[in-house]
Formats: C-alpha cells, structure tokens, sequence
C-alpha cells in the first residue's frame, strides 16, 4: 500500500457521508472549556474526610518506629494509620522469566520496616479538612537508621554496593540480553566506518496538569467500594485494590471522572490510592485524596533515566552493517504494577534499530534500582530515547564517509513491506521514505537552508536537523505476551446499545485523558451504522459497565479500543438490518444502513428508521423473528495477533544558538506523520502538537537530579523548568495515510509520535549549530551553560564554514556521492 497526502477535512459531514477522515470539533470542549468539567477532586461527598502521607524524609534507611500519638491530637485529626494498623497485602509486577532476568520485588502500600525513597509513603493521616491533614503530618515521628543511598548509576553497579532489594544482586532487576547475531564481531573489525555514541537522559515527571488523587466511599446498598480515580486503567486499579484489601473484585468499582493528563504515570497503580481506600474502609466514610505539586514532583512515578553505550559499524556507501548496544535504564526504588521494571529496557532492547534495515545486532539491557521514586511508562517509553541514540549515530556515520545526513538515512531506510527485521518484529507498510522526503522538502522550499548560510555569514549560529523513526502502536496480546509479562494486556472489549428513541450508548474499556474518545469512537461509531453523531454517546472508566478493560496507554485506543467499538457497532447494524428484514420477509442482504434508518435495496426500497426498529425491539417484541432476543445491544472484542501496528514520521527542526546566553531558541519545527487512516485529523494534529511540546521539554528543560543523600533537586516548578508557550515553536504536522491492513478502521496509534522525534531532531540541530565549534551533544536535556561554553570557544574564531551542498538539490548530492 502507498502513502498519500492527505488535506485534512475541516467539513462537517452530513448524515449521509463518512465521519472518518472528517475534522469535527471536540465534544468535549464545551464542558471542559466552560468549567463543567467533573475532576476528581471536584468530589465532594456527605462527610467526606481529607487524607494525606507521613513520607519518609529519607531515601534509604531502617524505619526503627512511627509514632502517630501526637498526630492523632491535633484539632481536625479523625485517624492516622500505619501499614500494621491497616494490613494490606504487596503490590508486586511480575514477569515470567527466571530470576537471571527479573528478579521481582513487593511495593508495600505503606512502607513498613525500610524507606527506599525519600518521598516513600509510611502513614496516612485521616481529617476533616485537607488543612487540618497537613497539620497531622507535622506531627508525626519517625525514627530511622540511616542506610548508604544508592544514588547513581555507578554507585548501584559497583561490586559490594549496598543493596536496594537484598533479593536484586547487583541492583539489578532486569537484565537480558534479547538479540545477539552470530558473527557481530566480524562485522565491527572489517567495517570501513564505525561511530559510537554515549547517551544519557535526564530523569523526568511526566507533569499531568491534574496531579492523582483518589475519592473512596462505601456503597451499604450494592455493598461495594467506590474509589473514583484519575486512571488511565481502571480496571486494573479495580483488579489489584481488590487484590490488597481482600475483597471479591465485584467489590469494587473504580470510576474515572474527566482526567486532566495521563501522559502513562497514570497507567500504572499507585499505591496513595489503595491507602485511602482502605482508610474509607476503617472508617465508613468517604476519604479523598488530592496530590499536591511538590509530592508528585518528588514521590510520584517519573521515567526517562536512562544511558546508551552504542555504536554502529556502516560501509563505505553508508549502508549500516550492525548495531551494538548496551543500555541501562534508572529504574527507581521499586517496579510498577503491571509493566515492571522491565517496560524500559525491554521497550529500547526490542525495538532500538526502529525503521532502518540493520542485518546485525547486539543488545543487552538492564533496569537497575536506586533510591529514587519509582519509574512508571511516560509517552513514548524508551522510544525518544533510542530514537535519539540511533539518530545520533547516523548523524556521526554522515560526517565520517562525507555523506549528507538526509541521504544516508534514505540508504538505509525500510522501504519494502512487510519487513522482518533482525529483531524478529514484522513491519507492517509504512511512508518511512516519503515522509523524510516531504520533511526535508518543507525546510528547503521554505528556504531554510539559504538562512543558515547567511547567519553563519553574520556570526550567527543556526542548525538544521532531523529524525526518522516508527511507532509501535496496536499491541496486542500477541506482542505484550512477548515481554512475558504475568499480566498480559491487548484485547478490549465494547458494548454498543440503542435505546428506544434510536441513540447510540457505545461502552468502551479504554480511557480517554485527553486524546478526544468521547469525539473519535463516536465518529467510528456513527460511521459504521451510518447514524447521526449528535445520536452517540460515548461511556468509559467504569468498571461496572464493561467486563474489562486495558484502557488507554501505547497508543492503543483507536487502533484496539476503536476497532473493538467499529465491530460492535457492526454486530448492532446486523441486528437492525435483521429485524427490518423480517418485517418485509426478505434476506438481510437485501437491506443497508444509512441516514440513521434502514433501507430496502432497490429505487423505491422502503425504509423504517432506527427508532421504529428500536420501538419493535423493545416494545413490540411479538414482532422480531424467533431467532432474535428483544433489545438491541451488542458486544465485541478485537485484540492484535500481529506484531502491531507502526506508525511512522519525520521531523525536522531549525533552531538558532544565541552567544553569550546560551539559549536554544526553536524557529522552524516541521513533522510529516503516517498513523493510517486518521480517524480525525485535527485530533492528530494536536496530539502531535503536544507531544512534541512534551519532547522539545526533555531535549532542553526538564531534569530531576539528586543530591548525594537522595534528595531530589526539583521540588516545585521554581526548579523544575517546563517549557511555556513562548518556547514552543510554530510546528507544522503534514498527514500522509498508508491504512492499516491489521485495524477495522485502517488507523494506527497517534498517541505517542510527537515526543519520540523531538528530542533527537532538536539535539541533531543544536549539534549542526555547534558544527564549527568541534562540541557533539549526545546527551539531554541540552542546558545554556553547555550551549554557552561551546560557543564562547569559538566566539573570537573564524567565520563559521558553509554547510557543504547547502545549495544543491538532492539529485545533485546524490550524483556527486556517488561519483565520489
């Protein structure tokens, strides 16, 4: 299949054209937008009390006690429990691989004996106001004897380190080595050109604008628990807080307000909400939790730690011969449920050598434990990391064989589908060409080329660069049972269900915490039955109203969510179809759907609209054919039994480096993406948009650090620096749509795209700013001071140099290459 370019539609269709493809306005916005929008901490119940953690202040020692006398003293404090005092059973994630690979370890709800995390909750304080709450905690005593911090990287991996998890030798977790091709070594002794790069990636909180938070309340009448969560998985949320507190799962019933970001954090269990469900437990009342700023900077689940020792060994035309890598990835104090410690380096060691034709390969990964809060799954998962690395090597290659960086990447792209790469994954076709071809094309046309060779001219510093890469998207069971995880996500399921009036109430086990659900699964919805959109209404985040559900994570929901939603709306279709053909005494397939009724085929073929079939399912069911149960819902499931789906892009990014401050100011951001058919391109867009914002952030502003005993550096946004809308670029996102042979709807995910190629278009720009300096920046985020130091080397130097070919065409380059 090719790609093609694709305007998106701006119409609004009518009831008797397609809504995909169509860019209809959000119908979510005007409740979101209008402040009625229903948080969970909008919450409020009858006698609700407010909660709040005794955290340990240090990141690793013996708790020797905790003692909760005087907290319990203080005016507004109705209750204040430890782990002993509420009896709650491990979370532990858990793969199904030998110890030599995982070692799992228990995340206690509260800590009990040990800290390993300064941050670590070790009590909850119950109270009647959220001030009150936080009077409690200053109250509180805790003894510790202190334990050696492991801190670093280095310190983790060195012989006789103390141990985070006496059970984790070495403080390693994970540790496989997945890929190994016979005879790699040959490969790098006899190789024309071999480049090698070391990469690290700054420590970074996902940032939701709405922190977690919890509201648990006992329901005496369906004698069920009620914990409304900002979760992206909901279900699982039900299956372990059933798990911790001992009940049946019927027990409990998770509901997802509207969430305010996700970005992943949310995709994981945190362990502040079974807290607080267990305290509405004891206590027979409603409980809410709220996160404030500072907590989910320090103690929350952040992600991206991670450190590449790779190289690639490339002929003398440019074609890559092999890639060796060795990654470690920080993992934090403890694994998240369900993924592990695992989701990070199984993630890069899998899929490092991405949408290039690699014919050898070498990886070893590990998840190490540190005393640091535990890393959870943040947009793009390893993927802006080896993405960065791999572009990074083909950037260095270019320069060792004198090759344009742009050519060399089209030498060695996958162009012929599907694909079986070296690491076993199966491609499915993809515009891994095109799209660069397009990227690089909008920066010519628009001149960018010229202006960097006149600023380099006037002393200025301008740069140029880009990134190619895939996004595996649609995982389904077949690819999650891989990683061998002992929970194994991938299927969902939907419901659809008409009422008597002909509206459409379509039930999904996906999530929405931002992607627009409420908009595109009613568009796929409508789409399929031919109905009108204002008739759809789309439900999601309760687990009493589908039997289960993986929610939203991986840029799962279109590709798996929306094809489960498009097959259940087909199955009521056949339904309608079905009794209005009963009604004529003619076969089904004499019928079809469209403008929300059911016609007979033929020029004057009669109709009955979907509210007469209803009125006949429901309240007249003497006349539905015996075959036919009255009602008129239906149920299905759709699950991947490939490798996925993968999405695919380029970027390109000009950026301009100012002396003597050192700021990296972003002119030009261009993307070209492939997400198959996209369901609503100017959903797309956005989501593109705000991944490359959260991407631009990693490259040049975000980090958590830490000091030497543990404590992180970044405790408020005062410190943690967040990219505002003056530092985000005018980005451009151009479509082109190669459909997807393995979806209901052609689509692939969109989720995840933008922030996997922005950190390496932008570091490969900075590092093109920084050409005449003789600085290469591998590792981000890219800071000032870094910028201005190589910068100030030079400043007194001569002219930067022209860009060699700046002014050629691409056939031009590729002659000259060639005839070199």
């Amino acid at each position: 299949m090719s790609a093609e370019a694709r305007t998106p539609d701006t119409s609004t269709p009518t009831r008797d054209s397609a809504w995909i493809g169509a860019s209809v306005g959000r119908r979510e916005d005007p409740r979101l937008l209008t402040g009625r929008g229903r948080f969970t901490d909008d919450i409020h119940l009858p006698g609700m009390l407010h909660a709040q953690f005794v955290r340990s202040t240090m990141a690793h020692a013996t708790v020797v006690s905790i003692d909760l006398d005087d907290v319990r003293q203080v005016p507004g404090v109705v209750a204040a429990f430890t782990a002993d005092d509420l009896d709650l059973d491990d979370i532990t994630a858990r793969l199904d691989r030998p110890r030599s690979e995982y070692v799992p370890t228990a995340m206690p709800v509260l800590a009990r004996d040990r800290v390993r995390y300064a941050g670590e909750p070790l009590a909850i304080v119950v109270a009647r106001d959220p001030y009150a709450a936080e009077d409690g905690l200053e109250a509180a005593k805790v003894t510790y004897e202190a334990r050696p911090p492991i801190i670093r990287e280095a310190d983790a991996l060195a012989p006789g380190a103390p141990l985070v998890h006496d059970e984790a030798p070495a403080n390693t977790l994970v540790d496989v080595s997945m890929f190994a091709t016979e005879g790699i070594d040959a490969v790098f002794d006899g190789a024309p050109c071999v480049v090698s790069v070391e990469a690290r990636t700054g420590r970074q909180n996902a940032l939701p604008l709405e922190t977690r938070g919890a509201v648990a309340s006992w329901d005496d009448r369906e004698e069920q628990l009620l914990l409304q969560t900002p979760s992206q998985t909901p279900h699982q949320v039900r299956t372990v807080a059933a798990r911790c507190l001992r009940l049946d799962e019927r027990s409990v019933r998770v509901v997802v307000p509207d969430m305010g970001g996700g970005f992943g954090q949310k995709c994981v269990v945190g362990r502040e909400e079974i807290a607080t469900a267990a305290a509405a437990l004891r206590l027979n009342r409603p409980v809410k939790w709220t996160e404030d700023r500072k907590d989910a900077l320090t103690a929350s689940f952040l992600a991206r730690e991670q450190h590449y020792d790779a190289r690639a060994a490339f002929d003398a035309d440019g074609r890559i011969l092999g890639l060796d890598a060795d990654i470690v990835c920080d993992m934090g104090a403890y694994s998240c449920y369900p993924f592990t410690a695992g989701i990070e380096p199984l993630m890069a060691s899998a899929e490092m050598p991405g949408v290039y034709k690699v014919p050898a390969y070498r990886v070893r990964a590990r998840a190490i434990t540190t005393n640091k809060a535990p890393s959870a799954p943040y947009r793009g998962v390893s993927r802006p990391q080896y993405v960065m690395v791999m572009e990074r090597l083909f950037e260095r290659a270019a320069r060792e064989l004198g090759i344009d960086a742009v050519e060399l990447r089209r030498r060695n792209l996958i162009t012929e589908f599907p694909y079986t790469g070296v690491n076993n994954i199966t491609y499915d076709p993809g515009s891994y060409r095109e799209a660069l071809d397009l990227c690089e094309k909008t920066l010519r046309d628009e001149g960018w080329y010229e202006r960097r060779d006149a600023a380099a001219a006037e002393g200025r510093h301008l740069g140029i660069g880009y990134s190619c890469f895939s996004e595996r998207t649609g995982y389904g069971s077949t690819a999650f049972a891989q990683r061998k995880m002992e929970v194994v996500p991938g299927y969902d399921i939907a419901e659809a269900r008409m009422d008597t009036t002909g509206a459409l109430v379509v039930t999904t086990g996906t999530m929405s915490h931002g992607q627009s659900h409420e908009t595109t699964m009613a568009q796929i919805a409508a789409d399929q039955l031919g109905l009108d959109l204002a008739k759809v209404r789309i439900h999601q985040g309760d687990t009493d109203r589908v039997t289960y559900g993986w929610g939203t994570f991986a840029s799962r929901s279109i590709a798996v969510g929306g094809s489960a939603v498009r097959l259940a709306a087909a199955k009521l279709g056949d339904r309608l179809r079905h009794i209005a053909a009963s009604q004529w005494g003619v076969p089904p397939e004499e019928t079809e759907l469209g403008r929300g009724l059911v016609r007979r085929r033929g020029e004057d073929g009669e109709e009955l609209t979907f509210e007469q079939l209803a009125d006949i399912a429901y309240l007249k069911a003497h006349l539905l054919p015996k075959d036919l149960e009255p009602g008129l819902s239906a149920t299905a499931t759709f699950d991947v039994f490939n490798d996925g789906t993968f999405s695919n892009a380029a970027h390109g990014v000009v950026v301009e480096l100012h002396e003597g401050t050192g700021q990296v100011e972003i002119l030009r951001y261009a993307c070209v993406e492939d997400c198959g058919v996209a369901i609503n391109p100017k959903v797309v867009e956005g989501q593109a948009r705000g991944g490359i914002a959260q991407g631009i952030a990693g490259a040049l502003f975000e980090q958590i650090t830490y000091d030497d005993q543990g404590e992180p550096s970044a405790t408020s946004f005062m410190d943690y620096k967040v990219p505002t809308a003056h530092e985000i670029p005018y980005i451009t996102v151009a479509h082109l749509e190669t459909p997807c042979a393995f979806t209901e709807t052609g689509a692939k995910g969109a989720g995840e795209g933008g922030t996997i190629g922005a950190p390496a278009a932008v570091l490969n720009a900075v590092n093109d700013g920084l050409l005449h300096t003789g600085v290469e920046l591998d590792s981000t985020p890219v800071t000032p001071e870094t910028v201005a130091r190589a910068l100030e080397r030079t400043a007194a130097a001569r002219p930067r140099p022209e860009h060699p070919r700046s002014e050629q065409t691409h056939s031009e380059q590729t002659r000259l290459e060639r005839a070199r």
